[in-house]
């Protein structure tokens, strides 16, 4: 096959090849000089290997912010073919984690001005009315309905430091009485760790929580790098999972039932280690944080603890390194291709902590019909960051839309987008 790169392109693929040793199968790149706006008009796929890390500190650790710009003329957002993206929402206050509504509504934690916000859409399917469902929050992030099901009867919110649910009922703009607290966290943490992600088991009868490190590396207590379970109350505190650095994405695979989640990794040891990670979460389970990292590899920054080692889970699907992968969505909806169906929808925020910036995409993780992942994953929607290094959106969630479209929510530019299989989506 025949690829025409442009310099930067280069650059990325030859990045990939250095973190990994292993080829990343790109299908159909195709190079675009004109203005610098865009680099790849067809989704690429990427299959990193656990067995072929560089080195810590094979390369210097940088500081590269994104620096958010307007939207460059000419930049425009790109999906597979067939598929065609546009904005749904605008003017929010940097949507975080969106979640839908059995009825349809849209849940959106704007985490920065402490509120979440309902987004109702018409029978057009636009979003023609919005409420605020709760304020005066404490950066929010997780939003989750109880018990599953078609009649909901309240809506629970991760704030950085609680979990708090409110009374709800089907349709619901507001909420029809006062928070109640039934769980107390860790607030705050290092750089971005302030997120709390909540879910419950199909069945309601648990709930998980995650909660970042409260440093980059460094030893530190549960529930810190960890996920908890409780009782829908907020009782019967265990811990489920640990060594999970930031688990920010969380959700539950509709095949085996089995928790995943969509994991960021620490800082400071270069552009390519560690890669960030798709997994599933086995209870019990220890991922290596600070210790280790995708197996036994070891944190220089940390001492040896060989027991710890021995017991390090190798993640399921290996990600960009610094990435910031941050949502874990299955698709359960009817209107993609039959092909999507169970598959996981990841954000990508975005990397500050590499030399060639990496993310500011949606992936799309394959699985297996056993519920198992292929291994790898490929570009869903790109375009956020342009051929110079430009960087005009951020996405943060993804969400099914109740006729099986896709949400993306972009605190970058504010907006949230819809992605839609059309089958005779211009490209």
């Amino acid at each position: 096959m025949l690829f025409l790169l442009t310099a930067n392109c280069r650059r990325i693929l030859l990045g990939f090849a250095l973190v990994l040793g292993s080829a990343v199968a790109i299908s159909t790149v195709v190079g675009r000089q004109g203005r610098g706006i865009s680099i790849q008009k067809q989704p690429a796929t990427y299959h990193l290997s656990a067995a072929k890390l560089p080195p810590p500190y094979a390369t210097p650790s940088v500081r590269n912010e994104p620096n958010i710009v307007a939207r460059p003329s000419g930049a425009r957002l790109y999906t597979p073919p067939g598929f065609q993206i546009e904005e749904w929402a605008n003017d929010l206050e940097r949507p975080r984690l969106i979640e839908v509504a059995p009825n349809g509504d849209v849940f959106v934690a704007e985490s920065y001005v402490n509120r979440v916000t309902v987004l109702r859409p018409d029978q057009s399917g636009r979003p023609r009315t919005r409420s605020y469902f709760a304020t005066d929050l404490r950066q929010p992030f997780g939003i989750a309905f109880y018990p599953p099901g078609p009649n909901p009867r309240y809506v629970y919110i991760a704030n950085t430091d609680s979990v708090v649910r409110f009374p709800y009922r089907n349709g619901d703009l507001k909420a029809r009485g006062p928070a109640r607290l039934l769980v107390r966290l860790p607030g705050g943490g290092y750089n971005q760790h302030w997120t709390r992600t909540l879910v419950f088991r199909p069945d309601g009868k648990k709930m998980y929580v995650s909660v970042g490190s409260e440093s980059n590396v460094g030893i530190e207590a549960p529930p810190r790098a960890c996920v908890m379970e409780y009782n829908p109350d907020g009782t019967g505190r265990r811990l489920f999972a640990s060594g999970l650095r930031n688990a920010v994405g969380l959700g539950f695979s509709p095949i085996t039932g089995a928790l995943w989640a969509a994991v960021n990794e620490r800082d400071g040891l270069g552009d390519n280690v560690p890669p960030d990670y798709v997994t599933s979460v086995k209870a019990g389970g220890f991922y290596g944080w600070p210790y280790y990292y995708i197996g036994a590899h070891h944190d220089p920054r940390m001492p040896q603890r060989p027991d710890l080692r021995r017991k390090t889970i190798v993640p399921d699907v290996l990600l960009e390194a610094h990435c910031a992968a941050l949502s874990v969505t299955f698709y359960t909806g009817a209107q993609f291709p039959a092909a999507y169906k169970n598959d996981i929808f990841v954000a990508m925020h975005g990397s500050w902590n590499r030399r060639s910036r990496d993310g500011y995409k949606v992936v799309r993780v394959r699985m297996q019909p056993d519920g198992r992942a292929q291994g790898g994953y490929e570009d869903f929607a790109w375009g956020w960051r342009t051929a110079r290094g430009q960087v005009w959106g951020r996405p943060v969630y993804t969400a099914i839309a109740r006729d099986g479209s896709l949400l993306i929510s972009d605190d970058g530019s504010n907006k949230i987008w819809h992605v839609a299989y059309t089958r005779s989506a211009k490209r």
